[in-house]
């Protein structure tokens, strides 16, 4: 099941940095002849500031989009694209019946406390990941039967049975290798394996990163790093516009075109970020596919993504970036006219329906959604929550009609479409079973395609309305080289990133 705590931070830490299609310059050269400075600062502006630092035990973007990669690291991670490479592994091995796991870590590695790297710090820390539930990635280690260490460099993990998300979920946090018995405060210090060290933690104003002169690998390319919060998106442009920070991420698409006649360049990023209509399947009248269907119908996805300046349509539950994705698009169409025939053949003509939607979300996707149900005879109310009630009511207690939420979490199909107790309230035994397959198949390409097969069933049968997935809006000076464009609302590795002179 979806976890509480993750819902809370990723769904929050979304809404302040969800990007969008926006006009720019091209992205900067790589080749540019400027010398890149050794010594320099780079100044990064965020939204979201984390309330602690301690990434096992707290979920959310806040901490994974700075610490990981940076300031600690797993035996494995993935890329930009979500492929995953090894990190603190030199390799690693599978076998063929997908339950053995077994990784060969790099010689020389040592914590930023002076520890040196040994098998026995990644099986005390995927030990208690295992073992104790309040552990961020606990239920991702569910199917773990035993992790041993043969000797100081190896590391094996023995699975009860096959799992295809076991090595993506140590690409999360709960695949992150702290030192043994290390006393480290977490929630104000950090003891990591990464190319930077924290050096500092103004709350409420910034984090400052330094390049850790120690590390096992290719050296970071600048001396620190400023993270500088900035959570309203107007004074996040100013702080660009003034030369206070060098990259912006994310901005606003309303004030994108404050950036036009700059040196900035704008990017846009891929994300996981899944902005669902959600229906309430198992109560009146969303328990009426008709009725569903009807108001998927009613939407013109181009057009809201235009209103809204962010992100391309998306007509199912499994982005581009995940395993399983398929252009569903043929599924659904704009029309009205057949909305409104459905809506009379189930006796719900004239219907009224209440969308509840956190407030920080603003007003453009519930205004276009007025507007759209009206013109085939559905009222729609909106009632703006605060989130803490939106997770009570919705989230919680699933007392609801329609919501709007942005889920970005990588890989969720399980834990929403394939969980009955989620607040969707959706339930089909074909696709629980058909995801219980993909699972536990050895064979990556099979298991995508039993997920696709099962994302299909569940567009088919109308169990949401996915009205687009997310873009990250960047702004980046030109004396940045190497700042990274996609799934940054999930990591911003700053190993590669230099500034120059």
């Amino acid at each position: 099941m979806f976890r509480r705590t993750a819902v809370i931070a990723t769904i929050a830490a979304l809404a302040l940095t969800l990007g969008a299609c926006a006009g720019g310059s091209a992205a900067p050269d790589p080749t540019s002849s400027a010398a890149a400075d050794a010594d320099a600062t780079l100044r990064v502006g965020l939204v979201l500031e984390p309330t602690n630092l301690d990434i096992r035990h707290t979920s959310g973007a806040a901490l994974e989009q700075i610490l990981v990669d940076n300031i600690y690291q797993g035996l494995v991670t993935r890329t930009q694209d979500n492929e995953i490479v090894d990190a603190l592994a030199s390799k690693h091995e599978i076998s063929a019946d997908g339950l053995t796991y077994t990784f060969t870590l790099h010689e020389g590695v040592t914590f930023s406390g002076g520890q040196p790297l040994t098998s026995a710090d990644v099986v005390a820390a995927y030990t208690q990941v295992k073992d104790d539930e309040t552990v961020v990635g606990h239920s991702d280690f569910a199917d773990v039967a035993s992790i041993t260490a043969p000797d100081e460099s190896t590391v094996v993990i023995t699975l009860t049975q096959p799992n295809q998300n076991f090595l993506f979920a140590l690409t999360t946090p709960a695949g992150l290798v702290f030192a043994k018995d290390d006393t480290t405060d977490l929630k104000t210090a950090a003891n990591g394996t990464g190319p930077f060290t924290l050096a500092d933690w103004k709350q409420g104003d910034s984090i400052t990163f330094a390049r850790n002169d120690a590390y096992w690998g290719e050296k970071a390319g600048v001396k620190e790093v400023v993270f500088s919060y900035i959570p309203d998106f107007s004074s996040g442009v100013n702080a660009a516009l003034d030369d206070s920070v060098d990259v912006l991420t994310a901005v606003d698409p309303n004030l994108a075109s404050r950036f036009e006649g700059t040196d900035f360049t704008i990017t846009r990023g891929k994300t996981t970020d899944k902005a669902v209509l959600a229906f309430n399947n198992a109560a009146a009248p969303l328990d009426d596919p008709k009725v569903r269907e009807a108001l998927r119908l009613a939407i013109d996805h181009k057009a809201l993504v235009e209103a809204v300046g962010a992100g391309q349509p998306l007509y199912g539950p499994i982005p581009e970036l995940d395993p399983g994705y398929e252009d569903l698009s043929s599924l659904v169409s704009y029309d009205p006219e057949k909305a409104k025939a459905l809506l009379a053949e189930a006796g719900k003509s004239n219907l009224s329906l209440t969308l509840t939607i956190p407030s920080f979300y603003g007003t453009t996707v519930a205004t276009y959604l007025v507007s759209a149900f009206n013109k085939i005879g559905v009222k729609l109310t909106v009632n703006s929550v605060e989130f803490p009630t939106w997770l009570t009511d919705v989230y919680q207690n699933h007392d609801y009609q329609l919501s709007f939420v942005l889920h970005v979490e990588p890989r969720d199909f399980g834990s929403t479409w394939a969980n009955p107790e989620y607040y969707f309230g959706y339930t089909n035994a074909q696709v629980s079973d058909l995801y219980e397959q993909s699972l536990r198949t050895v064979d990556a390409d099979e298991s995508a395609k039993l997920l696709a097969e099962a994302a299909k069933i569940v567009s088919q049968d109308n169990a949401a309305d996915w009205l687009y997935v997310g873009e990250t809006l960047t702004a980046v000076s030109p004396i940045v080289q190497g700042f990274p464009t996609d799934s940054i609302n999930s990591r911003i590795d700053l190993s590669q990133i230099t500034v120059t002179e």
